[in-house]
């Protein structure tokens, strides 16, 4: 990681963080909007959230409106350093991984891998207007959906975040999956090719 990403991520986790928890939990309602109103928003099948931690942005309101056909997952870690997703209802047995996210308590076997999915929503420290998103350093979506480049089609990606984490140009290394779409409580970043 380069100083400059380095620094990037600090500042933008620091803005996060400082906004206040009213501001926050009532984010949620206007994400759940705009991430419902995307025109590629499944009407059916799988999709991806995550739980939210260190001031991200809450899907909670996003997930109890999901259409009834769409099934919500949540984030496993998976031993091959990708993510696996487990469909998951509040409520339902978590279990924390170990940087102490919750994770669904399920069998393997429930596991889907990440083309199962019709979109996901996925967390950013960062984002640009171009669809470029700065995560917490770990690589695990990258990795996870690294088969996008080679295909267009589904599963959808789009950034979740407040407006504060919007960068001016965010530098894309070769490993970075670009996102479809970025949402915030204030606007809809689009990508086109």
């Amino acid at each position: 990681m380069t100083s400059a990403r380095d620094a990037l991520r600090r500042e933008m986790r620091a803005r996060r963080r400082a906004l206040p928890a009213p501001v926050r939990i009532a984010a949620a309602e206007p994400l759940a909007d705009r991430l419902l109103a995307l025109p590629f928003a499944p009407r059916s099948g799988f999709v991806a959230g995550y739980w939210s931690m260190d001031g991200e942005i809450a899907l909670h309101a996003w997930q109890v409106r999901l259409p009834g056909d769409v099934r919500y997952c949540l984030p496993v870690l998976h031993e091959d350093g990708t993510l696996r997703f487990a469909p998951w209802t509040p409520g339902a047995p978590l279990t924390s991984n170990r940087f102490g996210i919750p994770e669904p308590e399920v069998p393997a076997d429930a596991l889907l891998p990440p083309s199962a999915l019709g979109l996901a929503v996925v967390p950013l420290v960062a984002f640009d207007a171009r669809g470029h998103r700065l995560g917490m350093g770990g690589g695990w979506y990258d990795r996870s959906f690294a088969f996008r480049v080679a295909q267009s089609g589904p599963p959808r990606l789009v950034g979740a975040g407040f407006a504060v984490q919007q960068a001016d140009a965010i530098a894309a290394e070769p490993w970075d999956i670009p996102l479809d779409a970025v949402c915030t409580e204030s606007d809809t970043f689009l990508v086109t090719a």
